[in-house]
């Protein structure tokens, strides 16, 4: 298959991106099958993926921007619009919500001063939920950036946030 070079004007794309991009490729015979981890590339670098960055993404890969905002929007760990450096998903299972996973969102959001879906004034964090974490039998849970935590209660939040 052929590679795309970094001299291509995949506008709004870094060098780097464009490499990384480029190694997946060369993993695969269908660059369609590249389109998630292109994602997580770009969102890798800027911590989120810009429309502008997508419509380049879709370029190098010689997909449809409709495609991709198809893989990112069904992909809860992509993020369209940007976020703090670390986000914070909760859980809003069933299972989480019967035990306590609105007032962890709560204290949460308290006290960084957000509403899910926002990021802190200070750029440092996102609240954000998410369907399943799939650790039922510790609920409630959260992510906090890549990191799972279990058995969480209000009074372990203000430990997660470092205070």
């Amino acid at each position: 298959m052929k590679e795309q070079t970094e001299k291509s004007s995949f506008e709004g794309l870094s060098p780097a991106e464009i490499r990384e991009i480029n190694a997946e490729i060369s993993e695969y015979e269908d660059k369609m099958a590249v389109s998630t981890e292109a994602l997580k590339i770009i969102q890798k670098h800027r911590r989120w993926v810009s429309d502008e960055c997508l419509v380049a993404v879709a370029e190098l890969l010689e997909l449809s921007p409709a495609h991709l905002e198809g893989v990112a929007t069904f992909d809860n760990l992509i993020y369209r619009k940007p976020v703090g450096k670390t986000v914070i998903h909760y859980c809003n299972s069933v299972t989480c919500w019967m035990l306590g996973s609105d007032q962890v969102r709560e204290r949460l959001c308290r006290h960084l001063n957000v509403e899910p879906g926002e990021m802190s004034a200070d750029g440092e964090y996102t609240v954000l939920p998410i369907v399943c974490l799939g650790a039922c039998d510790h609920a409630p849970v959260v992510m906090v950036g890549d990191e799972l935590r279990l058995d969480i209660t209000e009074d372990v939040v203000d430990e997660i946030l470092g205070r």
